[in-house]
């Protein structure tokens, strides 16, 4: 029970990374407010913790909205007291394509969703989490680390979100205040099936794997582990980071 009494925000916790970091910091004692646009899917996601003994209250929200990340940090500090942790899951990836290639719509839509809806959220939150010096874990990407062919835009955003860290984390430590990032590689989510559907198509899946040295994709529980262990007191000494959860592909 790592985070027991923790009350912790997970934007984007209706689906892939985002439920699956909600589902296991319930289950570590933590009460979660889920964020995000489906409300079908956090009403589900909500219920299902509660099924397993957790505690959730699910608040739709839009994160490039900065009022709607103002009224999702009201509900956990009114609802529960406080709030310890936050989770910006919320993000993505609509289109691969080099950015000559990418039309203006689409930039404006990662940029605004990946990036701007971080930075309401960490903005919205601050307060509360200086007062129970509490932390932040964003989950960025490992594109945003290295260049990756055909996926401009997203990993410019992810560059961008792990700049964001790297900052709040040098402004907000003397307030108490952590802020780490997790970079996963391909993750076999929602967010991937269709890409990695495609790829079998196209005869180029092989060639996405041999990118990962360790040999196979992420699974969601992987970079639910590196979150874990970054939102608990075993990291009380590690802030600023970004953690690449990628089977070796920064390395490599």
């Amino acid at each position: 029970m790592r985070l027991e009494g923790r009350i912790a925000i997970v934007t984007g916790g209706g689906s892939g990374i985002g439920q699956a970091i909600a589902e296991r910091f319930a289950s570590e004692g933590a009460v979660i407010v889920l964020a995000g646009r489906r409300v079908e899917r956090l009403e589900s996601v909500s219920a299902g913790i509660a099924a397993a003994g957790g505690r959730a209250r699910a608040v739709p929200m839009d994160v490039r909205l900065a009022a709607d990340a103002r009224r999702v940090v009201e509900t956990a500090v009114n609802e529960f007291g406080r709030l310890d942790i936050l989770i910006n899951c919320a993000g993505i990836l609509p289109l691969r394509v080099p950015l000559g290639d990418c039309p203006e719509e689409v930039w404006t839509a990662v940029i605004e969703t990946n990036l701007t809806g971080v930075y309401h959220c960490c903005k919205a939150a601050l307060p509360a989490l200086c007062e129970s010096r509490g932390n932040v874990v964003n989950i960025a990407s490992v594109a945003g680390l290295k260049g990756v062919p055909g996926n401009a835009v997203y990993g410019i955003s992810k560059a961008a979100v792990i700049q964001l860290t790297r900052s709040m984390a040098v402004d907000y430590a003397s307030r108490g205040i952590r802020v780490n990032a997790v970079c996963p590689a391909v993750i076999e989510t929602d967010l991937n099936r269709d890409m990695l559907a495609e790829r079998r198509t196209r005869g180029t899946y092989d060639a996405l794997l041999k990118r990962h040295p360790l040999g196979c994709f992420g699974e969601p529980a992987d970079a639910v582990n590196a979150a874990l262990f970054l939102a608990s007191d075993e990291a009380r000494w590690i802030t600023g980071v970004a953690l690449p959860v990628d089977g070796g592909v920064a390395a490599s």
